[in-house]
């Protein structure tokens, strides 16, 4: 695929999405849910161990563009189900990390977009909203799954029937997200958490992404079970062993990864 609304880049293993629609402030359109899963793929083909997903200009995010349909005939079921379903589970489902480095505002679905991500990192400069009842809908690109297992019921519901300006300062208050970092600071902290995973034991990563995810709908005993053979699966791999080796060595272990 040509993309057109995003760039792409590889790294030194680390994968940067940017959604480069500057000008509607990257609001997201049907090229760019089909362009986002793709560019997911093709990390994972082209060597990368971790990815970012960031936005060009002043802003993360701000959801739908309502210009890219008209919003009288717009089936707005099947846009979730055909299209943004699949970029969503192109981000939760990716065996390798996925970073939301969110450099602006995010908003309806792309404060969503950020969620599904595995770690949020966001400016400071950043705010999320969820904006939706706004124009008579509700939450949604997987919104009412991620807002209350983040921050809980109370503050979830609040930010989705008022709608209101979340800055990046509350939302690493209330649980969620990772972290809000200075404006100035910004890039070169996710830069170097990014560097950090890339570098890291990807398959543990992977192991620990659906151990996580998973444990929201096991019992205790179940999740246990779970862990017992995700950890042998991880015991199994070269990293485990590198990580062994350097502990006993006392030196910074070198892993290999997938």
């Amino acid at each position: 695929m040509v993309y057109k609304v995003i760039d792409y880049d590889v790294t030194d293993r680390v994968c940067v999405i940017t959604l480069n629609r500057p000008d509607k402030m990257n609001a997201l359109t049907s090229q760019m849910r089909a362009e986002i899963p793709d560019a997911i793929q093709h990390a994972q083909k082209d060597g990368a161990r971790v990815i970012v997903i960031t936005g060009n200009g002043g802003a993360f995010c701000s959801g739908q563009d309502l210009g890219d349909a008209k919003v009288g005939g717009l089936d707005l079921e099947r846009g979730l189900r055909d299209e943004y379903n699949p970029m969503l589970r192109a981000i939760v489902e990716c065996p390798l990390p996925v970073i939301a480095a969110v450099n602006g505002p995010a908003a309806g679905a792309g404060a969503n977009l950020a969620l599904a991500a595995d770690v949020v990192i966001a400016s400071e400069a950043a705010y999320f909203m969820q904006a939706f009842t706004r124009i008579g809908l509700i939450p949604d690109a997987g919104g009412t799954y991620s807002l209350p297992r983040n921050m809980g019921q109370a503050k979830a519901m609040g930010a989705a029937l008022f709608g209101e300006k979340i800055s990046a300062r509350q939302a690493d208050d209330w649980g969620m997200i990772w972290e809000a970092v200075p404006e100035a600071d910004f890039e070169a902290r996710w830069r170097a958490r990014a560097e950090f995973l890339a570098n890291g034991p990807t398959k543990a990563y992977e192991l620990t992404k659906r151990a996580i995810r998973d444990g929201w709908d096991n019992t205790f005993e179940e999740q246990l079970t779970l862990e017992a053979k995700q950890q042998g699966k991880a015991g199994k791999t070269r990293d485990f062993m590198e990580g062994v080796v350097a502990f006993l060595e006392k030196r910074k272990a070198h892993f290999q990864g997938r």
